[in-house]
């Protein structure tokens, strides 16, 4: 298990863990970042992460990212 934050550009992981607050915990779910859920990293920009989720890109900060457990 690793942050999703140290996944690659162009590779496909399962989400296994959402950590962080609650509130943050909540957040994500509503993005579709749940356990099991299929996650690929688009692009690394700053300190923001674009990720493919659902059939969307979402753009979420690294901190975030690295509460996700892939």
């Amino acid at each position: 298990m690793m942050p999703l934050s140290m996944t690659g550009i162009g590779e496909t992981a399962f989400v296994k863990k959402v950590g962080g607050s609650e509130e943050m915990r909540k957040y994500l779910g509503t993005l579709g970042f749940v356990a099991g859920s299929c996650v690929s990293v688009v692009a690394k920009t700053g300190e923001n992460v674009i990720v493919s989720v659902k059939e969307s890109r979402i753009a979420i900060s690294r901190e975030m990212a690295r509460r996700i457990m892939v």
